[in-house]
């Protein structure tokens, strides 16, 4: 029971979608480590950087795929909520690379990866989903009840 729960048709869109967003944040990542003159800063900046470009991958991905029947609020808003959680997502993965590169000392590219792009990227999709779910791909309130209750009052 917890297993369907689990792996309904929603959440394996919404992963399948995060995968496709992993593969262009890793590779944009670690292409930006490579060239000049990203690969002379902070790795910081590269994750930031590909976080963003794997951001409009997911947000097209999720609009189209996994929340495709909702009725939507407006796009202003739905886009607005998409990238403050994004970016609080972000902070996630940004946090773990930060502590293991900076505050542990594990400055590798491998240390890099494994921090920002298994620890922090559980922690972030954890996080993205519940806030995708619960306020950014929510569907808009039903506008026939209020119908209703005007034909309701007419009658009175």
């Amino acid at each position: 029971m917890l297993r369907e729960r689990l792996l309904n048709r929603e959440v394996l869109t919404f992963l399948a979608v995060g995968g496709a967003g992993y593969i262009v944040d890793v590779t944009a990542f670690n292409l930006l480590l490579s060239i000049h003159p990203f690969n002379h800063w902070d790795p910081s900046v590269a994750r930031v950087l590909a976080v963003a470009v794997a951001m409009v991958v997911t947000y097209l991905g999720n609009a189209t795929l996994t929340w495709q029947g909702q009725s939507r609020k407006s796009l202003r808003h739905e886009l607005t909520l998409f990238v403050i959680f994004n970016l609080i997502g972000l902070g996630i993965s940004v946090l773990t690379l930060v502590i293991s590169h900076d505050l542990m000392g594990l400055t590798s590219r491998l240390a890099d990866n494994i921090s920002a792009n298994v620890v922090g990227l559980i922690l972030g999709t954890a996080f993205r989903y519940w806030s995708y779910r619960t306020f950014v791909f929510t569907k808009a309130p039903d506008p026939e009840p209020s119908r209703a209750l005007a034909a309701h009052a007419r009658r009175e």
